[in-house]
């Protein structure tokens, strides 16, 4: 049995933030006439066809929104409770849920603790660089009131970590960024995600009001064009914060400070991928919505990327689906031709699939340029790593 993933909406799109960048917010109205709250029902079915699409061991559960703490605490109360009663002894179930924590209050902090969940709170920086896409719906910055969650969640003892994307505005600033991260905030555990948002030819306009019309209502993103938005990081920049963040972790911080890239590249060189976007393919890592239905990935939850819903197949069944081993092969057997002959191929495997649209034979990772900087920067170091471990 392979393991099967999924991140879970069950609240869907909605948030109270509007972060400018975010590719999320509008798949809402893929499906006007579809719940868009999982229900208590639905939510027991999905956790039972989770658990026994898994195999015995680690077995991860991962919450997302939109802004997940809308669902409320008692929902993920009751998630718990049906893990609990539905894991085989041989499972080890770790739920994780990643937030903007501004909901978060002693109540939430104290389940997250008490049940060991993993807590990932989305924070792009010091004051200056989160509030310049991370805003309310008045279009205030909200870097206040998740520090205010994060100390909460700290101070419960609760396992949290950083996600931060990285983007036009702090992509300049790495090693600002990332001493913020671990002096001021204590994080151990840290993911820089590349923010790339790509635009059709005619949508510029719309692309810059963050995906809304005229009207203000949010149009449906999709991963099409081969244009992208000011709020997108430059691949050259991309590879010289991986590279400036890489050389303190590495003098002063191994061991010390996790950072999903390097570990990643570590376990990559070891033969052992803990990421998709870097493994050779992918295709296990699935998205279901609050109504139930499963997508290819996250980052296409497009009606031509559905595959079932969870009420009626099985996780396990959907991730043998023909279209969608083919859609996890394409990782492979659509590699741009400069990837397939370049030195880091081990490391970077071209890269998220969302992010081909470039190269002359438009394949190539938009972001080629920054990995490559990164992968060769860092190859030296962690190829002797491997070798210590080995």
């Amino acid at each position: 049995m392979i393991p099967v993933a999924a991140v879970t909406k069950p609240f869907g799109a909605a948030c109270n933030l509007d972060c400018a960048y975010c590719y999320f917010l509008s798949k809402e109205a893929l499906h006007p006439d579809k719940p868009q709250v999982m229900d208590e029902a639905l939510v027991r079915q999905y956790l039972a066809n989770y658990l026994r699409s898994n195999p015995d061991g680690p077995v991860f559960i991962h919450w997302q929104g939109g802004e997940p703490t809308l669902r409320g605490l008692e929902f993920y109360q009751l998630a718990q409770a049906i893990t609990d009663e539905f894991a085989r002894p041989g499972q080890q179930v770790q739920h994780t849920i990643q937030t903007n924590a501004t909901l978060v209050d002693a109540e939430w902090a104290d389940f997250f603790a008490s049940k060991g969940w993993l807590v990932g709170v989305s924070i792009d920086g010091p004051a200056e660089f989160h509030n310049a896409y991370r805003v309310n719906r008045a279009g205030r910055g909200s870097f206040d009131q998740v520090m205010r969650g994060w100390r909460i969640l700290q101070d419960a003892g609760v396992d949290v970590n950083v996600l931060c994307t990285v983007n036009s505005a702090n992509v300049g600033a790495p090693l600002e960024v990332y001493r913020f991260f671990r002096d001021t905030l204590g994080a151990k555990f840290l993911q820089f995600i590349p923010i790339v948002e790509r635009v059709e030819a005619g949508q510029e306009d719309l692309a810059e009001r963050s995906w809304r019309g005229e009207d203000g209502t949010h149009v449906v993103y999709r991963q099409r064009g081969t244009a992208v938005t000011s709020r997108t990081v430059a691949p050259e920049a991309w590879g010289n914060f991986l590279c400036a963040v890489f050389d303190e972790w590495l003098v002063r911080d191994v061991g010390e400070v996790f950072v999903q890239h390097f570990d990643g590249m570590l376990g990559a060189r070891l033969g052992k991928y803990t990421t998709c976007v870097h493994a050779p393919e992918c295709g296990t890592n699935l998205e279901v919505d609050p109504s139930g239905m499963a997508y290819a990935c996250d980052h296409f939850v497009e009606s031509g990327y559905a595959l079932g819903n969870v009420a009626a197949m099985d996780l396990s069944e959907m991730v043998q689906l023909p279209r969608q081993v083919t859609f996890g092969r394409s990782k492979l057997t659509e590699l741009s031709a400069k990837c397939v002959s370049c030195p880091v191929r081990w490391a970077c495997h071209g890269g998220c699939l969302k992010d081909r649209f470039t190269g002359e034979d438009g394949r190539l990772n938009y972001l080629c340029a920054g990995y490559y900087r990164f992968f060769s920067h860092a190859a030296p170091a962690i190829e002797s790593m491997a070798r210590k471990i080995r």
